[in-house]
């Protein structure tokens, strides 16, 4: 009866001290998720100068490990890097224009720009902007989410 008490006391201790323990439910407090509601507001958003993680999702049971990772990895970059869900049957417009045919998969948007050429603008208070997209293409994780922005020098955190 003795051994149990120690493997428990050891087992709370490994829980309560070790960050990279996954087996046990992390208090991640609110969602920083952001739900996609319009294009204007992801535009306002992406100019406020952080680089947003979009995930483009439908309903499938890939999408419920995807939200699991995306509310981990939003909580650990808060306020540096925002991340945004898209349900594509809600607004088919903005998923199809990304051009992929697999969902899930997750785009990142980063350092806006006012476009060198503006071309012929119908208006002249319509400004154009290049944003610099990324396709993420590592590990579905928040450590996968960290050595991304590390690879590309997206600055994730306080400089230290």
């Amino acid at each position: 009866m003795e051994e149990s008490s120690v493997f428990n006391r050891m087992i709370l201790n490994l829980r309560a001290t070790c960050k990279y323990y996954t087996g046990y439910p992390k208090d991640l407090g609110p969602s920083r998720v952001i739900p996609f509601s319009s294009e204007r507001e992801f535009m306002e958003l992406l100019h406020k100068g952080h680089p947003v993680v979009v995930a483009f999702t439908i309903k499938c049971n890939h999408t419920k490990h995807l939200d699991k990772v995306l509310e981990e990895a939003a909580a650990e970059f808060y306020p540096h890097v925002k991340f945004m869900r898209v349900e594509c049957p809600k607004y088919p417009g903005f998923c199809i224009t990304r051009q992929k045919k697999e969902y899930p998969f997750v785009e990142i948007f980063h350092s806006p720009e006012q476009a060198a050429n503006q071309g012929k603008a119908v208006d002249q208070n319509i400004t154009k902007y290049s944003v610099k997209v990324l396709p993420f293409n590592h590990d579905l994780s928040a450590y996968g989410f960290r050595e991304f922005f590390k690879r590309y020098s997206i600055r994730s955190s306080d400089p230290k």
